[in-house]
């Protein structure tokens, strides 16, 4: 087999690794120091101006990772030492897993030489992670280290994001072998079509009540905006799936909720009664689905237009009257610029935002209650605010003690101007840390 050595200095596989994940664009890891990696952590230290956060658990450090590649869109980095380290860290790929995240989990591994004699702390990482992740491997040779890494970063970031389990033995990694060409990886996605486009106009301009739910992995805020522009050019109502409830402006008039834990009654109902759904990157998993209730498997009552990267998903568990394989980025941004078919009225149909989210009412008896019993003075002590978490977001308060006047106002510039949803979830919680901090 050609390896495609240079001829160049032999270096050792950590160093082959760590150069990899430069030239990757990897600006920071995130990881609980073991010796089984330490070869990686000495490079790191010599040769890199990668910044290495130390914490304390390796469930951290992952969730940490995961927290990362939700944020930035690029793989989330980790590094676990073995045995207890890497099944500590199994949490955190479960989570990019089904968040679809993009995340890599490097974890070091016994000397080959010992394999499967039952050596302290040995796992098989391979039969471990597959299920959880969308690859899992080990490093044998170092002479391959550029092209598993560059594997890797293509997986977790391509098609439906999510996790790469990679595993490093310790004797590979200090091991000498020479650099092979590479170049940095690319995020590749499918997208929509001309014709795609035209036949989801048809579909919203022959139906009555169509909705749109997005969700899933390869998020931006690019997305946010071309599908905010979108759902108002169509006059669609668009509905966040699980954990999804930031991808959109909440205090948009398109905007009517998210199919979470104990989602709204009314959101569900207009979801059963819809007749098209549009959905695009969501999976349509058990929380967004209300327990798999809210469309019939495997043929929807409702027609289905389902957008996902990964074609695995697409007929998974709902058969889609329209399956295609795209991105939400290519999704939107088509749609966005797309012609409207016409102003079907559907926000009109449903209700505003304002009446599928918490009744305003409740935050006003809330502070009217707590303001007749403790009205606040500069001297009074913070208030000790409880947040009742209902359908869409905080549903009622229950206030104890007193609050500031610092804290009084800004309760009334959230909450009692006109123009604010009284259920906007981040300036509710925003008014809680401030009400327990200091005034």
């Amino acid at each position: 087999m050609n390896e495609g050595t240079t001829g160049g200095p032999l270096v050792t596989g950590a160093r082959l690794l760590v150069d990899q994940l430069r030239l990757h664009g990897v600006e920071r890891i995130f990881c609980v120091p073991g010796e089984s990696f330490m070869a990686v952590l000495d490079e790191l230290y010599d040769t890199s101006d990668i910044k290495v956060v130390t914490c304390r658990h390796e469930g951290g450090a992952a969730m940490m990772a995961e927290a990362y590649g939700k944020l930035t869109g690029r793989p989330g980095i980790a590094f676990v030492t073995r045995g207890p380290g890497a099944t500590n860290a199994s949490a955190g790929i479960h989570v990019a897993h089904q968040d679809s995240t993009p995340m890599l989990l490097f974890i070091g591994q016994i000397e080959r030489t010992v394999t499967e004699r039952g050596a302290f702390q040995e796992i098989n990482y391979r039969a471990m992670f597959s299920p959880l992740a969308k690859w899992a491997t080990q490093i044998d040779d170092g002479r391959r280290t550029a092209e598993i890494v560059s594997r890797a970063f293509h997986l977790a970031s391509s098609g439906r994001p999510g996790p790469v389990v990679v595993a490093l033995p310790e004797d590979m990694l200090i091991e000498r072998a020479a650099a092979v060409p590479a170049r940095p990886y690319q995020r590749i996605q499918a997208g929509l079509t001309s014709e795609d486009c035209e036949a989801i106009g048809r579909a919203v301009r022959s139906a009555d009540r169509p909705i749109v739910v997005v969700g899933g992995g390869g998020w931006s805020s690019q997305a946010a905006h071309d599908a905010m522009q979108f759902a108002e050019r169509w006059d669609l109502p668009i509905i966040a799936s699980f954990r999804c409830q930031d991808y959109v402006d909440n205090t948009h008039r398109s905007y009517v909720g998210n199919l979470g834990l104990g989602a709204n009654p009314a959101l569900l109902a207009a979801v059963r009664e819809a007749d098209l759904i549009l959905a695009v990157g969501a999976r349509l998993g058990e929380i967004s689905s209300n327990g798999y209730s809210l469309l019939r498997i495997p043929c929807p009552e409702q027609d289905l237009i389902h957008m996902h990267p990964d074609p695995d998903e697409i007929g998974r568990v709902y058969q889609p009257t329209l399956g295609i394989i795209a991105g939400s980025e290519s999704t939107f941004r088509h749609l966005a610029a797309a012609e409207p078919p016409r102003s079907c009225g559907t926000l009109t149909l449903i209700g505003p935002p304002r009446q599928l989210l918490s009744a305003p009412s409740k935050w006003e008896k809330s502070w009217a209650t707590f303001g007749n019993a403790c009205p606040p003075t500069p001297s009074s002590p913070m208030a000790l605010v409880t947040l009742q978490f209902g359908p869409i977001g905080i549903t009622d308060t229950v206030l104890t003690g007193a609050c500031s006047h610092r804290s009084r106002a800004r309760w009334d510039t959230e909450f009692q101007q006109p123009s604010q949803p009284k259920s906007n979830f981040r300036g509710a919680l925003w008014w809680h840390l401030q009400a327990m901090g200091t005034s």
